[in-house]
């Protein structure tokens, strides 16, 4: 890697293969996403120790809710419980909290804990963490559609800066794990020209080592946005 290689700012993840990762092993679903969110506890600290400063990860999708109430609620149980465990690491660590989507559908208790952890890192400057919660990149770019159109023009730029990731840094590069190759309706808008690196480790697994390979492809691609 040459010394003025482009390094990430922005990276984001569509965390895939929970659910494998516990059928393989024979256990029960929600198995495979309390190992997930191991994973994700462990890479958001290294993502911090890497200088990112930002990664996106998409938790839960406007999509989601067609599965099983049971996993549903398993899912929501185990998000109340991350940022309860997890909150005063954030502060201590300087991690700002952000959310894209619509979160305040969620359970009133849930709304309330994620306002608190959103109020109490507003003020961090370190790096930040984006959930996307009951999220989902149509909606999201027709919602920032009708918002420009009703301040005036509506141009590429217009709508842009009402999306729900205004304000952080361009997506550079997205990340999808457990060999799926698809954006499944993820910042279609914002991933227009960021790099795009696939992998068949299933999240469980995926490890800050593997972030590190990601970002080190990263480094040595060439980015021409359309140009020669």
């Amino acid at each position: 890697m040459s010394a003025d290689a482009p390094l990430a700012r922005h990276v984001a993840i569509i965390m895939d293969g929970n659910g494998r990762w516990a059928k393989q092993r024979h256990l029960p679903r929600v198995v495979g996403h309390q190992r997930g969110v191991e994973a994700v506890r462990e890479l958001v600290r290294a993502a911090r120790e890497m200088g990112l400063e930002a990664l996106t990860l998409y938790a839960f999708s406007t999509e989601n809710w067609r599965r099983p109430e049971d996993e549903v609620s398993a899912l929501m149980g185990l998000l109340r419980r991350y940022i309860i465990a997890d909150l005063d690491e954030f502060v201590a660590n300087n991690v700002r909290l952000r959310i894209i989507g619509n979160y305040q559908a969620l359970a009133p208790d849930l709304v309330a804990l994620i306002e608190d952890a959103l109020a109490k890192t507003a003020h961090n400057d370190g790096t930040t963490l984006v959930i996307a919660l009951n999220y989902g990149a149509q909606d999201e770019i027709a919602r920032a559609a009708a918002q420009a159109a009703a301040k005036g023009a509506v141009t590429p730029e217009s709508i842009e800066a009402e999306l729900d990731t205004a304000g952080l840094p361009p997506l550079d590069l997205l990340i999808r794990t457990s060999g799926e190759v698809r954006l499944s309706n993820f910042l279609l808008w914002q991933a227009a020209y960021a790099e795009l690196w696939f992998t068949d480790v299933l999240w469980p697994d995926f490890k800050p080592a593997h972030l590190q390979e990601a970002l080190a492809q990263f480094a040595n691609r060439e980015r021409r946005y359309g140009g020669r």
